[in-house]
């Protein structure tokens, strides 16, 4: 990885869109600091694209896209994004009604199981409010797990025939091969009209989890925060650049650089 600082201003130019990692990427230790909160503001007011992709819940999803100057979420890892069209909340699913409700039952059968074979863990406080994917708390409401408890938890997930990854707080599983780079590209070409694969040059991802290492393989502006240091044994493809502060404070240090390269500084 390469200091955020030596990615060319020729680059950061042509940026029009950001896609972001929430937890440990926007936020520091589960907060949203206020320089994080401000940069959101500064890229929408310059005309960037800013869209949130995060393994969390449809109810964060639904709600913070109500509440941040952001063109839309993707939650549950790619298994809908949420939007506000004329100021009224729409959540585009992957799969339909049907098929998430029978995935549902499923899923609540295996998070018992899961319960029941790797003490330590519990379903993610906000489980309930989950459309389509399975949360389990490894390390946010609960003491943090050893890595061969967190890997017990995403085998028995991928046994039962799910996707499975890892995110700085939750191992998430879901049916289905979506993910949060084929949700973005979804997401963008819908609602924005844009190829995140023809454009790829134009759209920065900044990210800090094992779950963002499609992400990070994907863009050739991918940057890490510099917390992602800690899980580099965990990401097949690291990002290619990283920035000197952490969490929340890091994409502040990138959003800073983007918009002064822009003459938006």
């Amino acid at each position: 990885m390469k200091p955020f600082a030596t990615l060319p201003d020729a680059a950061l130019r042509r940026v029009r869109g950001i896609l972001t990692d929430i937890d440990g990427t926007l936020t520091t230790d589960g907060r949203l600091p206020a320089p994080t909160y401000l940069a959101l503001d500064r890229l929408a007011r310059a005309g960037l694209h800013v869209v949130p992709v995060t393994g969390r819940c449809i109810a964060w999803a639904e709600i913070l896209v109500r509440l941040w100057p952001v063109d839309a979420i993707i939650g549950e890892n790619g298994a809908f994004f949420s939007h506000l069209r004329d100021n009224k909340l729409i959540t585009r699913f992957l799969d339909d009604a049907q098929t998430r409700a029978s995935n549902l039952k499923k899923i609540h059968a295996l998070g018992e199981r899961i319960l029941r074979e790797v003490p330590g863990c519990a379903l993610a406080s906000d489980q309930a409010w989950h459309a389509a994917d399975l949360a389990i708390d490894h390390a946010e409401d609960v003491a943090p797990l050893p890595q061969p408890a967190v890997d017990r938890i995403a085998a028995l997930m991928r046994e039962a025939g799910m996707t499975a990854t890892v995110s700085s707080i939750h191992v998430n599983g879901w049916f289905g091969d979506h993910d949060k780079l084929s949700m973005s590209r979804l997401c963008v070409q819908e609602l924005l009209g844009d190829d995140v694969d023809a454009a790829r040059d134009e759209w920065l991802f900044i990210g800090d989890s094992a779950n963002d290492a499609a992400m990070f393989g994907h863009f050739p502006l991918s940057v890490g925060v510099a917390n992602v240091r800690e899980i580099l044994d965990q990401l097949p493809v690291a990002p290619a650049y990283v920035t000197e502060a952490a969490g929340g404070e890091g994409f502040a240090e990138m959003a800073e650089r983007l918009l002064a390269v822009r003459g938006n500084g």
